[in-house]
């Protein structure tokens, strides 16, 4: 009887043992549950504005190094287990981190590249001193580094335009996402890379360095879109009748160059005597004058079939359209109803 007592108890005594050891590993399978939880999923980063640069060809070690020096995540080791677990090309960029968020999203976020940018818009016919204006507005550089860029960088024209003396007409105008520390250099090649886009699908191939300039004219006369081809139409006869083309975004061009643009034009602007002063040169001016979209790049491509000499422009028309003539006489008359129409809506 003492033996059989002895066996029980034995066993009694294995069954504890191994409830002690599944209730501990069951502790610690919900330590380590909890563990990673709080890893993964608790939110977990900065509650003001902290920038990342991740360089290219970066290691997942020394990215989650840097996250975690910033105070982006909370361990360097669950970021490199994370991107174990669910594999993806971590992009380079500048990243920006604003709030906690989970390891997961911040993984994501570097998965799909989504690198902190700024937006600039750059509108149709503004020319290279009104661009460096908007972007040291914007925070990137000062105004003349963008200048000296649109000048040194000239060459990247060089196939299109061999006459090119800047990037004026082919920094193409659209919204530009830009990186925060963008150089005027990279700014300059990615308009340029625009406009090449953009001249591709129009089928701009010949006489780039003619249409851009006329282009460029006609983006300054008139921003209503059916105007376009008719204004164009205006330059291209005047030029094969030799006149002087006589257009004041050209001397107003010629004066910026110089320094000497004082907000207005002037009689004495119209007699100064700079290349630009289509007044009293005949011919297209020396280059563009500006920046023109698409729109005014087809209509320099194919201009209307007129006989306009011509015309008062929409800017400067009370109507708000621009009225074309083939006389002068019929072009006095549409200026001096022009003028009447001024003084009477209260201007001078």
């Amino acid at each position: 009887m003492a033996v059989r007592r002895k066996r029980k108890s034995s066993r009694k005594k294995r069954g504890s043992s191994a409830a002690a050891v599944l209730l501990v590993f069951f502790l610690a399978l919900l330590l380590a549950a909890g563990a990673a939880a709080w890893l993964f999923l608790a939110p977990f980063g900065p509650e003001t504005e902290t920038f990342v640069e991740i360089a290219p060809g970066s290691s997942t070690a020394r990215i989650g190094q840097q996250l975690e020096a910033a105070g982006v995540v909370r361990s360097r080791f669950a970021f490199d287990l994370l991107r174990w677990v669910k594999p993806g090309a971590l992009k380079a960029g500048e990243y920006r981190f604003d709030h906690p968020a989970p390891l997961g999203e911040v993984y994501r976020r570097i998965v799909r590249g989504d690198v902190f940018t700024k937006a600039v818009t750059i509108p149709e016919g503004a020319s290279i001193f009104e661009i460096a204006a908007r972007l040291e507005q914007a925070g990137f550089g000062v105004r003349q580094g963008f200048l000296d860029a649109a000048v040194t960088q000239a060459g990247l024209v060089a196939d299109l335009d061999p006459k090119a003396r800047s990037l004026e007409g082919y920094l193409f105008p659209d919204t530009y996402y830009l990186a925060r520390k963008a150089t005027p250099a990279q700014i300059v090649n990615l308009m340029v890379r625009r406009f090449r886009t953009v001249a591709a699908q129009l089928g701009l191939k010949e006489n780039v360095h003619t249409v851009v300039t006329l282009a460029s004219l006609v983006e300054r006369e008139t921003a209503v879109d059916a105007e376009r081809p008719l204004v164009a139409s205006v330059f291209f006869n005047r030029l094969g009748k030799k006149m002087p083309l006589m257009t004041d975004p050209s001397v107003i061009y010629g004066l910026e160059l110089e320094g000497r643009w004082r907000g207005a034009i002037y009689q004495s602007d119209l007699k100064r005597n700079t290349p630009w002063n289509t007044y009293l040169h005949p011919g297209l001016p020396p280059g563009p004058v500006d920046n023109p979209g698409a729109r005014s790049l087809r209509a320099a491509m194919e201009p209307a079939k007129t006989d306009y000499l011509y015309f008062v422009a929409a800017g400067a028309n009370a109507q708000g359209r621009s009225l074309f003539s083939s006389t002068l006489d019929e072009h006095n008359r549409n200026v001096a109803g022009y003028r009447h129409a001024v003084k009477k809506a209260g201007g001078r």
